[in-house]
């Protein structure tokens, strides 16, 4: 007898698929409340799968909480997907009830990838918690200014690139962020851009960006995708998933073989890899810290490169807050020097400028996907096990009854009549409940000495043609993935005469 063909194997999973949808459906929810407001299915098996958008996900979810709320339901096949569209929501589900809030959904294109050592996109259990409390031990709050002379010396050599080549800012900035990580990470110096960690290290970001978008990739949405073979018609996921596999696999391995090596031969400082090696020995711990250490470096860099470029474009366009932070910083520094950590709290329009960064185009638009691990009922409306929550930052950033005219960059908001900071820290920006960035405080460090050590030296202009003409500004936010950078766009820096005493 001829053996069944694999797409007669994957016609008839998929007719077993419909007819347990059927049933769970039409029986097992008969009773239970209805689901929250949404789009209404554009098929009976398939759901909303041709409503969900392949690119800039946000802005459709944003539409959709205009029409229908702040919680909007969707059905793809037979998984229930939801969106959270209000900051109080958020808190309510994400926090309040993070119990049950606080998984990760599974993802057949990320685990094609290997990026099962990723712990942001870890599932709830011991591994994510063991990975925790490792950050947490080396990145809370009390232990941050052991990092802060690395921080201040990458800045520095930051600021020289700066001035010497102030075209290349947007390659100065990754390669000055990748350093700081680096170096506190694995005691790693950058010795150029073609770092070849680096290198690595930014590609595999880019395709994990767009490998754990939902909609990307059909194996997604159909998991059973992902055991065609990779000369399947269609299945070229599947070379992409070995790629970035093999990324992976140089990320973690190869700069923690290089501390291994030092720790061998005595060599090299200590560094957050060393103290963990040294502290786990099992072979289940070793994977952790390999993910824990991969993870931080793949996070961290992605994520403040990112704040800093879109801070250029910001000053550029609006040109009247980077006057204000001038005054600020030259009343308190007096032109003569450097900003350091020390000064960060009198400099509140300086804080007030890093929220509005955040704010004002989130680098993680729709944050990082939450799963619930039991079924809930919330405000009258059922949410199964199994829900795949879409946290809307963008939509968050932009709450009419709290950001008046929320596209236009304005740090002003965040202080009251005096010039204090308000208690808005635009938390949302590092995630919810147990599954907040724990590199949440030394990413903004980082960020806030980059920004305010900038504003300190330099005046950021549009770049001028041959006849003095100032050029327009093109900037263009990838919408391709669940990360949202700036491209790249034309700018100047011309070195303001209180940075040159400086510099000099």
């Amino acid at each position: 007898m001829e053996a069944p063909s694999l797409q007669w194997m994957l016609i008839d999973g998929f007719s077993c698929a419909i007819c347990l949808y059927v049933f769970k459906e039409k029986w097992l929810t008969s009773s239970k409340p209805p689901y929250p407001p949404g789009p209404t299915d554009q098929s009976w098996f398939t759901g909303n799968l041709s409503d969900f958008p392949v690119e800039a996900i946000w802005l459709k979810f944003t539409e959709w909480a205009d029409e229908f709320g702040d919680i909007v339901h969707l059905r793809v096949l037979d998984k229930h997907s939801i969106i959270v569209n209000s900051l109080d929501v958020a808190k309510e589900l994400f926090e309040k009830r993070s119990n049950i809030y606080s998984s990760r959904p599974p993802s057949a294109m990320v685990d094609l990838m290997g990026g099962e050592f990723i712990t942001p996109l870890k599932t709830y259990g011991d591994d994510w918690r063991l990975e925790r409390r490792m950050f947490q031990q080396f990145f809370k709050p009390d232990v941050l200014q052991q990092y802060q002379d690395v921080q201040t010396r990458k800045i520095n050599d930051l600021l020289s690139k700066l001035l010497v080549t102030p075209d290349d800012f947007l390659d100065h900035i990754r390669y000055s962020i990748g350093a700081v990580i680096m170096s506190i990470m694995y005691d790693h110096e950058v010795a150029s851009q073609d770092d070849r960690f680096i290198k690595v290290a930014e590609t595999a970001n880019q395709k994990f960006a767009i490998g754990s978008t939902p909609s990307v990739f059909l194996v997604n949405v159909f998991p059973i995708l992902r055991f065609v073979p990779a000369w399947f018609p269609g299945a070229g996921f599947k070379l992409f998933a070995r790629e970035a596999s093999l990324l992976a696999q140089q990320m973690l391995n190869d700069p923690i073989d290089m501390v291994r090596e030092r720790m061998k031969s005595g060599e090299g400082l200590p560094c957050v890899a060393s103290e963990l090696l040294e502290m786990y020995h099992t072979e289940r711990d070793l994977k952790n810290v390999l993910s824990m250490c991969g993870s931080g470096y793949s996070a961290g860099t992605d994520t403040s490169v990112s704040v800093i470029q879109t801070f250029f474009y910001a000053m550029i366009r609006f040109g009247d807050v980077q006057v204000k932070a001038h005054e600020e910083i030259d009343k308190v520094l007096g032109g003569d020097r450097l900003p350091k950590f020390e000064d960060r709290a009198a400099l509140p329009y300086i804080e007030a400028l890093l929220r509005e960064l955040l704010r004002w185009h989130p680098i993680l638009p729709v944050g990082i996907m939450h799963y619930t691990t039991e079924e809930d009922i919330f405000q009258g409306y059922f949410i199964p096990k199994g829900t795949t929550f879409f946290p809307n930052v963008w939509a968050m950033s932009r709450e009419p009854n709290k950001y008046e005219d929320p596209n236009t960059f304005n740090p002003s908001r965040f202080l009251d009549n005096n010039g204090s900071l308000n208690d808005d820290d635009v938390g949302y920006a590092f995630g919810f409940g147990r599954r907040i960035c724990p590199g949440c405080y030394f990413a903004s460090a980082t960020v806030w000495l980059a920004v305010v050590s900038i504003l300190a030296s330099f005046e950021i202009r549009k770049k001028k043609d041959a006849s003095g003409q100032e050029l327009p500004v093109d900037v263009h936010f990838s919408t391709d993935s669940i990360l949202s950078h700036p491209s790249h766009f034309n700018a100047r820096l011309y070195l303001v005469q209180r940075a040159l005493k400086t510099s000099s």
